[in-house]
């Protein structure tokens, strides 16, 4: 479990990756990677923890923007869906 934290670790410091990036990459729940990354990280490699804890506070603080693009672009689509001739 350690072996796979550090790996969770390195692929999120790597990609800019989210939790739940990381969980569809790895095959994992997304509760299994805060778990490995909060806890089971923390205790194994201290280092690591501080540097993968920076980038998942970068993407917390950008969680709204993205949601709000998000839904920009669905009401973009949905709007061009019912402008094209049909």
């Amino acid at each position: 479990m350690e072996k796979r934290a550090c790996d969770l670790a390195v692929y999120i410091i790597d990609n800019n990756a989210t939790i739940r990036a990381a969980a569809k990459q790895f095959g994992v729940s997304k509760s299994t990677v805060h778990k490995d990354i909060s806890e089971r990280l923390d205790r194994c490699n201290h280092g690591l923890y501080l540097q993968v804890k920076q980038v998942l506070e970068v993407n917390k603080a950008e969680r709204h923007i993205r949601g709000g693009i998000a839904t920009r672009n669905k009401y973009q689509r949905a709007k061009a869906s019912v402008q094209q001739p049909g």
